[in-house]
Formats: C-alpha cells, sequence, structure tokens
C-alpha cells in the first residue's frame, strides 16, 4: 500500500470514527433519548424490533446504542481493535437499516440502499483491510505478550 493509499484510509477509519463517536456522545449526553421513537415504527420486522421494546429489554437497548456507537467511534479514531469493533458496528448498522426499510424503498430517494448499509460496507472494509495497522494502536497492541499468548487476539486487532 502506498502512502497516499495508507493516508486515504486513515482519514477514512478517522471520519467514519468521529461519526460514530459523535452519534454515541449526543445519545449519552441526552438523558431523554430513547430507541423507543425509532423501533416503534419498525416496518420490517416488525415483531423483532417489538422485543427490544420490552420494559425489561429497552434500557439494554439503549445501553448498547448509545455505548456501543461511542466505543466504535473510540475503536477507530485510536486505531484499537478496528477488526472486531467494525464489525460489531456493521452489525449495528444493519440492525438501524431494517426498521425503516419499507421494501425496496427506505427513503423517499432512497432504493435499497441508504447510509447504514454504506456506512455497514465502509466499516466491513475496515474490517478487511486491517485498517488498525494503518496509523494506529493494532501494530502496538499485536506486538504485546498477551497476543503472544493468545493469537487469536491478535487476528482480532488486525
Amino acid at each position: 500500500m502506498n502512502k497516499a493509499q495508507k493516508v486515504s484510509l486513515f482519514i477514512l477509519r478517522l471520519g467514519m470514527g468521529w461519526y460514530m463517536f459523535y452519534a454515541g456522545v449526543t445519545k449519552i449526553l441526552n438523558p431523554s433519548w430513547s430507541a423507543a421513537g425509532y423501533l416503534q415504527n419498525a416496518q420490517t420486522f416488525g415483531s423483532f424490533y417489538q422485543w427490544f421494546l420490552q420494559p425489561s429489554a429497552l434500557p439494554i437497548t439503549n445501553f448498547i446504542n448509545e455505548w456501543g456507537l461511542t466505543l466504535l467511534g473510540i475503536s477507530l479514531i485510536f486505531g484499537i481493535f478496528v477488526r472486531l469493533s467494525s464489525v460489531l458496528g456493521a452489525l449495528l448498522m444493519l440492525l438501524y437499516y431494517f426498521p425503516v426499510l419499507s421494501f425496496p424503498y427506505i427513503k423517499p430517494h432512497s432504493y435499497i440502499v441508504d447510509e447504514h448499509i454504506i456506512y455497514a460496507l465502509a466499516l466491513i472494509f475496515l474490517a478487511a483491510i486491517r485498517a488498525g495497522r494503518i496509523y494506529g494502536l493494532d501494530n502496538w497492541c499485536a506486538g504485546l505478550p498477551i497476543c503472544a499468548r493468545f493469537p487469536r487476539l491478535r487476528s482480532w486487532l488486525g
């Protein structure tokens, strides 16, 4: 990979990281935020998303949304555990995609693909290309003694 490609990948990782971090932190800092409004009108897999609205599940759903986005952002910004967080983040983006899907339309100007699909694809790309090793902390972490003892951990680092 040449320098321009590395810098481009680094900028993509930082941009995605900031976007996810900001989305998560704004939810954490807003005490009245809840995923309920988004989930109540789920058009696809409605009964699945209704499960997340149960009084016992909603606090967990909110917590995963708030902290999942925030930690995904931190992971991408610092380039640490990028493979793991990107895969989990892509899964989260797919969970955001289906409630607003009224196949084949997402929004008035979207057909099958919306921003959540683009984010999921970008996150999968970052995981596949091992983006945390490009100007990130994954290289440093992979060299730690714990990774020598647990090689599977190294594979998730990139």
